[in-house]
């Protein structure tokens, strides 16, 4: 959660009043369809069931302009318009919608929430120079939203509430600190975000208005309807702290190009991927560190966002190796990435980053064994997925199918992380090479009493006659997990006529009821 402060956050909010039925006209006549939408097309609203009822939930603008209401029975729209459009509602496009605008909001920054159904909130506070000023960025982005065919609208002040007050009750535009009561008090008390019924309360007493309440005494008011009242218009004027969370995490760093012609091709990508990578390489020394998960953003002319994650094993600094990264992502992606006409933007984000050996290479290589490796792993775990790699790290448990845990090999290698220390130890001899994930029941038809090992046994219906073993090993169960009711298993390491070897155990022993059985649990090589 991120607290935006009256005195130093500066705060967009951006409302999508007809955000369904664009959707739908976008797709009908095109991205530019307000610009060149036919004169004689029928008003479009969107319905769906409300009350066992078929009511309106969105109207275009030329629905309202006839009178149109939301809520309104759809019976009773036909009747006052019988040419009326009328589109079933789809919120799940709507909200995919909403993200990808998000997504395009990040061109101006990083710090996007979702507010609602229908609206976002920018935290530009040190980003509007980069645009020419506020009124040049609130400008430049209401501008490029209506070529995308999206009605928006937009406010720029130091509170959140009042600039979705402003957006959505008032005129927008850029507020300054000493302007926030003056531009608050003549909107509606709907604007201070209150439920229905508050507002329902506040208007039978008269306060209409923001400025009725602020001039009435806090008191009563907090007796009345609450301390949510008084803490909604406190916000809205930016005396108290309201908190905001980005839809998506802060990179730790973050660069990027703006290019004045589109590239399309993947060699252009990772070029201008590197260089964006060198550019980083300087903030990453300062630090100490290196990158371990990377995010490349695409911008298309169109306005849609391309979002590439791709991680390494190791922190990395090396232009190079980061850009060898994406060089495995878009051949794995090639087919879901489409380029249009073209990316405007690129942007590298370093999402994490750990702290950077700087170790000198020695002279028998092991250093370069190392790099070797660590990219090995990167670059397949680029193409094929994190977890097309696995390495085993110790837990502390002395039982087998809990003692080691598979984690990515990404995440294996990485120099912060190292193998636990366990409570017992053995060599590789007394252990199966192979561990089977769940123990496997095992037929036995003879076995030495009480706490001998079998003389023969049936596992997957193949009969196995037992010539050497060696054995019991005991294991406790662990009680404090499994309980006190579980039984100790005897392990026998043996090996049948063929030559196989084989690590199997009794749950049990003979002589006490219910009486034991035998598992297999692992095979040695």
């Amino acid at each position: 959660m991120l607290g935006f402060r009256s005195s130093a956050q500066r705060i967009l909010a951006l409302t999508f009043p007809h955000l369904p039925t664009d959707r739908i006209a976008r797709k009908t006549w095109g991205l530019s369809w307000r610009s060149t939408r036919r004169p004689d097309a029928a008003p479009l609203v969107c319905c769906g069931r409300r009350d066992n009822a078929m009511r309106l939930t969105a109207l275009d603008e030329a629905a309202e302009a006839i009178g149109l209401k939301k809520n309104q029975g759809v019976a009773e729209a036909r009747a006052i318009y019988p040419k009326l459009d009328i589109a079933e509602e789809d919120l799940g496009a709507d909200r995919r919608l909403l993200d990808g605008i998000a997504d395009w909001c990040d061109r101006y920054t990083p710090l996007v929430a979702l507010d609602g159904p229908d609206g976002l909130f920018l935290d530009i506070t040190g980003s509007s120079h980069l645009f020419g000023g506020e009124n040049a960025l609130l400008k430049d982005i209401l501008l490029r939203l209506f070529q995308m065919g999206l009605d928006a609208r937009g406010a720029i002040s130091s509170a959140p509430g009042l600039s979705w007050a402003a957006s959505r009750f008032g005129s927008g535009g850029v507020i300054a600190d000493e302007e926030m009561e003056q531009v608050l008090a003549p909107l509606p008390v709907a604007s201070l975000r209150l439920a229905e019924n508050t507002v329902a309360a506040l208007q039978k007493l008269g306060l209409k208005r923001v400025g009725d309440i602020i001039a009435a005494p806090r008191a009563p008011l907090a007796r009345r309807f609450g301390a949510h009242l008084l803490l909604r218009l406190d916000q809205a004027l930016g005396r108290d702290e309201e908190p905001v969370s980005p839809r998506r995490p802060v990179a730790s760093l973050s660069a990027e190009r703006r290019l004045a012609e589109p590239v399309q091709t993947e060699e252009d990508i990772l070029s201008l991927t590197g260089q964006i990578a060198l550019s980083l390489k300087a903030s990453l020394e300062e630090r100490g560190a290196g990158g371990r998960a990377f995010e490349l953003m695409l911008f298309r002319v169109d306005g849609r966002v391309f979002r590439i994650a791709a991680g390494a094993s190791q922190p990395l600094r090396d232009p190079k190796r980061i850009a060898a990264l994406f060089s495995e992502r878009l051949q794995a992606v090639h087919d879901d990435l489409d380029a249009g006409y073209g990316f405007e933007i690129l942007r590298l984000n370093v999402m994490r980053h750990e702290a950077f050996d700087a170790a000198q290479e020695d002279f028998d290589g092991d250093r370069q064994k190392d790099v070797s490796l660590s990219t090995f792993v990167d670059r397949v775990s680029a193409r094929l997925g994190a977890d097309c790699l696995q390495s085993f790290h110790m837990r502390e448990s002395h039982v087998p199918e809990r003692a080691v845990t598979a984690v990515p090999a990404i995440d294996g290698l990485s120099s912060g992380k190292r193998p636990a220390a366990s409570g017992f130890s053995w060599s590789r001899s007394e252990r199966p090479l192979r561990l089977f994930r769940q123990p496997e029941s095992v037929e036995v038809s003879a076995a030495e009493v009480p706490e001998g090992p079998p003389e023969s046994f049936r596992w997957r219906r193949i009969l196995h006659r037992v010539c050497r073993s060696q054995g019991p090993e005991r294991l406790a169960m662990e009680w404090w997990i499994d309980g006190t009711d579980v039984r100790a298993r005897d392990y026998f390491r043996i090996e049948d006529d063929t030559g196989h070897r084989f690590w199997i155990y009794r749950e049990g022993l003979y002589g006490q009821m219910p009486p034991p059985r035998w598992f297999m649990h692992g095979v040695f090589a």
